[in-house]
């Protein structure tokens, strides 16, 4: 069996689904498990449901009914005859969402969230498995709930790989094509968690891996893994191979076309992984496999905006050192603040992070008990792998204050404001 994943920007409308179905049919459908994200932008406008909720719960997010408008004109798109079944099921899941809005006493953010925008995966595969049904594909509808069972670290969630793979191949054994959501899978009480943002890529590796899969491949809106995003910088390049080494180092980094988590599971049992545009499905993309070297070898940059950078010095001028250092990995665990970089002297430590659970204020109440702290936001982290001087040189030359610069031998990183 072969592993696709389709992103939204690949089912973002009615055209997309169905070149969706073209790609299928020139690549071949027979013993394929397609893994689909939400339509577009639809995670996003969920997370603005959230937002609103959590402002008014007497209220309908008015975000929703936009939603729902969105994705009833894509089925308009679609279907000209037989639209019954498929507006049940997806009215179905608006039913399903709103009730949960209306019901729910939870008052914890994470909980929430993963409850609300696993909706956005739902309703897309949904629709995608109807339109193909009327294609004459006749395919199964697999809800990765039911397969893909985690922990109960909402937002983020770590795989129990043994149940998790005993219960996919169950689910799938027998099955010519398969249709399933992305991003999406459930703790042991059946409530929904997510796998992280782009979780998708990473949905595909689980199922390739539970499957001992042929390959995966990762239809995307650009020629394949590029050495940089062309929408932040210029003269981008398509890397024709890399190595799940390298990949896994570019991932780690904050490159946008692969998932952090995808590659290693792939890499375990020696699955290929292919990035190709699903505008041009007859072009190879990019090739990641074992031991291959960079081709061409040239800089990659990578590019992560609205960080934060926490610096720490001791108050009473002790050095920080192991214990220092383990109080203070604790509380980044504990607050949920993912780590991007780090630099540490003899009585100062500074830490780059993310603030995406938004849990900064917390975190630096606390540590102010131990520490002076200054706090920079909206900074960017600038990495450039296999760098060269003309690459640093562009860095410098992007008009920002360079905050912090760390080299090893293959890496540059730089963290750089917009203050002066």
């Amino acid at each position: 069996m072969k592993v696709y994943k389709f992103g939204g920007a690949s089912v973002k409308d009615a055209g997309g689904v169905k070149n969706l179905y073209s790609v299928l049919n020139k690549t071949g459908i027979k013993n394929t498990l397609v893994v689909v994200s939400a339509m577009g932008k639809t995670t996003n406008a969920l997370e603005k449901v959230i937002e609103s909720y959590f402002a008014n719960k007497t209220k309908t997010p008015p975000e929703l009914l936009q939603i729902k408008a969105y994705h009833f004109e894509i089925i308009e798109g679609l279907f000209t005859i037989n639209k019954k079944e498929v507006i049940d099921d997806v009215q179905a899941l608006f039913d399903e969402l709103q009730d949960f809005l209306k019901y729910n006493k939870a008052p914890n953010y994470s909980f929430v969230y993963d409850q609300v925008v696993s909706f956005g995966e739902l309703i897309s595969t949904t629709i995608i498995h109807h339109f193909l049904t009327a294609q004459g594909i006749f395919n199964f509808w697999l809800d990765a709930r039911e397969c893909v069972k985690t922990d109960d670290y909402y937002r983020a969630a770590n795989l129990d790989w043994e149940n998790t793979q005993n219960l996919i191949k169950n689910a799938v054994a027998g099955k010519e094509v398969v249709i399933t959501q992305g991003f999406i899978g459930s703790n042991a009480n059946n409530f929904t968690t997510t796998l992280g943002r782009e979780g998708s890529d990473y949905s595909a590796a689980i199922f390739a891996y539970a499957l001992n899969a042929d390959s995966v491949t990762i239809w995307k809106d650009v020629p394949g893994v590029l050495n940089g995003d062309p929408r932040v910088f210029s003269n981008t390049q398509l890397l024709h191979q890399i190595s799940y080494r390298e990949a896994i180092e570019l991932a780690f980094y904050g490159a946008s076309v692969i998932h952090p988590k995808t590659l290693q599971p792939l890499q375990r049992k020696e699955i290929p992984l292919y990035v190709r545009s699903f505008e041009k499905p007859e072009a190879a993309g990019t090739s990641v496999s074992k031991g291959k070297p960079l081709v061409p070898h040239v800089p990659c940059f990578i590019v992560k905006k609205d960080q934060v950078l926490i610096q720490l010095s001791s108050i009473d001028f002790s050095f920080i050192v192991e214990e220092n250092i383990s109080y203070i990995f604790n509380l980044l665990h504990e607050y949920q603040m993912p780590v991007e970089l780090i630099q540490n002297s003899a009585i100062s430590f500074s830490v780059c992070v993310s603030n995406k659970y938004k849990r900064l204020e917390e975190l630096v109440l606390v540590l102010r008990s131990r520490f002076n702290v200054e706090v920079i936001e909206n900074v960017d982290l600038f990495t450039i792998r296999h760098f060269d001087e003309k690459a640093v040189k562009s860095i410098h030359q992007k008009g920002k204050k360079i905050l912090l610069e760390q080299r090893t031998q293959e890496t540059a990183q730089f963290v750089l404001s917009d203050t002066e």
